[in-house]
């Protein structure tokens, strides 16, 4: 009984987590929604597969902050594909009881405790690979599961 109140209180807890400003210039953490390349939504098709994640507008270049207090748990690689090398960074990250990562980006450091807020990295250069597209921050949890109600 008691791990059965343990759960439910930290599913409460997350539940109660929203996302702050990931990106300077979108303080209200917009969603990319429908461009030539597709869409941004949790669930989107993506030729034979699904999105993972939920893509929040962020400019090539700007500066992206934790969104809560978090810990920097690694830098990840997002791509196998050479082509793709301008955008092939992002970061594992921890905090508030959610695991999730942010897909192009390229961090400023990647272990250690940051606080909200504060500048995490820079947003990769995304027309360079994908011409004309709403740039985006791609949010993804750890367990693939859809992070739109953290926002």
């Amino acid at each position: 009984m008691r791990r059965l109140l343990v759960l439910l209180a930290l599913l409460w807890v997350c539940d109660a987590v929203k996302f702050g400003q990931l990106c300077s210039g979108n303080p209200s953490n917009s969603r990319r929604t429908s461009d030539g390349w597709g869409q941004g939504h949790y669930g989107a098709g993506r030729g034979g597969r699904l999105h993972e994640g939920l893509d929040i507008k962020c400019s090539d270049g700007s500066t992206v902050f934790a969104p809560f207090d978090v810990t920097l748990n690694g830098k990840l690689t997002v791509y196998t594909d050479p082509s793709k090398a301008a955008i092939n960074e992002g970061i594992n990250l921890s905090g508030e009881g959610l695991c999730f990562k942010l897909f192009y980006v390229r961090p400023d450091r990647t272990s250690g405790r940051v606080r909200k807020g504060e500048r995490i990295g820079t947003m990769l250069p995304m027309q360079r690979v994908y011409p004309g597209i709403t740039s985006h921050v791609h949010v993804q949890m750890c367990d693939k599961s859809d992070p739109t109600r953290y926002f």
